[in-house]
């Protein structure tokens, strides 16, 4: 069983900046790969990034390329997001997700446990 709980979401203005954590339980973190989901209200859920537990490969989905960043740290348990550039529409309840898998991180049918959420709210 692995807990997820997710830090660092709060109220920005539009350009700035702000770095989510996600703090993990356990002594098997290496060996999960790691996501980062959101959704915002009245729609789905969609992938954010990802990174791998084998290679460390890093994932993004087209819309936080080159803004957003994801890093592991395993002796730590923890795997952060740093949102640069932060614009309105990434306005969001935002998810850490934990998943044996090592490929097709994109999709959240992959993940095997997930966080409670942190609100990043963008401001125009």
């Amino acid at each position: 069983q692995v807990q997820l709980v997710e830090s660092g979401g709060g109220l920005v203005q539009a350009g700035g900046s702000l770095r989510l954590s996600c703090a993990a339980s356990g002594r098997t973190f290496s060996t999960y790969s790691m996501g980062w989901f959101r959704q915002a209200p009245g729609k789905e859920r969609e992938f954010v990034s990802a990174i791998s537990r084998s290679l460390g490969s890093t994932y993004y989905a087209d819309s936080v390329k080159d803004r957003f960043t994801i890093s592991r740290d395993n002796a730590k348990n923890t795997v952060d997001l740093q949102m640069n550039s932060l614009k309105p529409e990434d306005t969001a309840a935002y998810y850490c997700a934990a998943a044996r898998a090592d490929y097709g991180l994109e999709y959240g049918s992959r993940y095997d446990y997930w966080g409670q959420g942190t609100q990043v709210t963008v401001s125009s």
